[in-house]
């Protein structure tokens, strides 16, 4: 059996949608339910995740959402893998909350299609194969760094700590943290220390068992059954829109 090789296939293959690759071939009826069942397991992950990430980068959770169908159609419309994996990452956190306090939504959205552009033109030159000369060291640096920071950020909330506008920059976030923490809720703190225990054991005694699927699920009938006196996304954002807004320059 002979394999062609990646030298001899025409350049502009490789900017052909995977998708247009997949339906050439051949799409069944079977193919139509695995592709339900895994598209039905992924917006269970991605309904809390891009609420959260939203939320955390100092956006509003319905920005995370529509983000989330916008983006994700996008990508496996237009993505090159035949299994296509897309979403946000952690370390996008603590440079989209800098970002949105510098310089609003709407510079976020300019800093997006300037990075678009820039990746753009990393692909066109081949500049990728670079990334393999950065020292690990650095790499892990880089990533406990963000860890450092996307915690910090979370502060506010893990403690139900009753203060304004959080600070960008990292020791003045701390500083004003420390100024406000007598105003801390003890019903908060026990509700986001059960939550990441909860999360730890799941994750040890059941790893196939969806833990943030059951902690969400489990603090908010926990919240409202017993009308604990703790912030939700209702009584901070108020309602969330079921339509996204309309394009606009």
């Amino acid at each position: 059996m002979q394999t062609q090789s990646v030298s001899s296939v025409p350049q502009w293959h490789l900017f052909v949608p995977k998708i247009y690759t997949v339906l050439r071939q051949g799409y069944t009826l079977a193919d139509f339910g695995a592709d339900v069942i895994a598209g039905f397991t992924v917006s269970i992950v991605a309904l809390p995740l891009a609420m959260a990430i939203a939320i955390a980068s100092n956006a509003t959770p319905d920005k995370g959402l529509f983000t989330a169908v916008i983006a994700g159609f996008l990508i496996s419309l237009l993505g090159g893998s035949r299994f296509q994996i897309g979403g946000p990452t952690g370390a996008f956190v603590a440079v989209v909350f800098e970002v949105i306090a510098r310089y609003g939504y709407d510079g976020l959205i300019l800093a997006t299609l300037m990075a678009g552009v820039m990746l753009i033109v990393a692909g066109v030159l081949r500049l990728g194969t670079f990334i393999k000369y950065i020292p690990q060291p650095v790499v892990t640096g880089f990533t406990s760094g963000i860890a450092v920071i996307i915690f910090s950020t979370q502060v506010k909330d893990l403690f139900g700590l009753s203060m304004g506008t959080v600070p960008a920059e990292f020791f003045e976030k701390w500083s004003a943290y420390a100024s406000h923490f007598s105003s801390f809720q003890p019903t908060t703190v026990a509700l986001a220390g059960g939550s990441i225990m909860t999360l730890l054991l799941l994750r040890r005694v059941a790893p196939k068992v969806p833990a943030f699927l059951v902690v969400v699920a489990a603090g908010s009938v926990l919240v409202w059954g017993l009308g604990l006196s703790t912030e939700t996304i209702g009584s901070r954002f108020g309602v969330i829109p079921s339509l996204p807004p309309m394009p606009s320059l």
